[in-house]
């Protein structure tokens, strides 16, 4: 069975003026499927279709989620529930047995805005559940961190570390475990238990904001999952994007 290969990037505002390094970075992977976040600009996730032979592509100026698909795609719907800062992108490939559900949620590392993000994640595991049963994924730019990890407040930038300190100096980092608790898996983790996997920023990557979570029962079919480096990701976007291979099925 060929695995499906899925990349997962935050392309930065839009990703304009910067479409040949991520058109590079893309091709370099080999990727079937890409979801985008901050993908705003329809214009550049066109041409980054045309750059990389993709098939099908789609973005509004409207939504934060974009993508890019080479095989024929059999479903795709952008759903907003009405907490979400950004609309989740529920994508089918076809043939894939698999659903993907893209996801960027609220940023600034606050507690009200993990409050926030708590909710926009409870709306998404309530209409996965309904709409999903089988094999799917839950991946994107989640802007939390997980449970057990650290957060350097003096590696923020300056206009960042106010928002920490009126929390009190002190975030309860609720969003990721509230995945873990509907029984999903942290996909790197479990690949790669000894790893960061940084992020964020993608020049001194010190922050893991982005993930990939699967059902536990389904973890094997995720045959890898790695955090793409190197200069050119890292002068494409300020996030690294992830690739992730799945084998299809039912």
């Amino acid at each position: 069975m060929t695995p499906l290969r899925v990349l997962s990037w935050n392309i930065r505002y839009g990703g304009q003026g910067r479409e040949p390094g991520l058109a590079a970075v893309i091709r370099a992977t080999r990727a079937d499927v890409v979801l985008l976040q901050e993908a705003t600009k329809p214009a550049v996730v066109e041409a980054l279709a045309r750059a990389t032979d993709m098939a099908q592509w789609g973005a509004s100026h409207r939504q934060s989620l974009g993508f890019l698909s080479r095989r024929p795609v059999e479903h795709v719907e952008w759903r907003q529930p009405r907490v979400s800062r950004h609309a989740f992108l529920e994508l089918v490939p076809a043939g894939g047995g698999i659903h993907l559900f893209g996801v960027h949620l609220s940023a600034v590392h606050a507690a009200w805005t993990e409050r926030r993000r708590v909710r926009e994640v409870r709306a998404l595991i309530e209409s996965v559940s309904a709409r999903a049963g089988g094999f799917h994924l839950l991946l994107g730019d989640f802007n939390t961190l997980a449970p057990g990890e650290l957060l350097d407040i003096r590696r923020l930038p300056l206009r960042l570390r106010p928002f920490v300190w009126i929390s009190g100096g002190h975030i309860r980092w609720r969003t990721v475990q509230q995945v873990f608790d509907a029984g999903y898996v942290d996909v790197f983790r479990a690949r790669h238990p000894g790893e960061t996997g940084f992020t964020f920023p993608s020049w001194g990557p010190h922050l893991r904001l982005d993930y990939v979570f699967a059902p536990t029962a389904t973890l094997d079919r995720v045959t890898a999952c790695d955090v793409i480096g190197g200069e050119d990701a890292a002068q494409a976007s300020d996030h690294l994007p992830l690739l992730i291979e799945c084998l299809p099925g039912n």
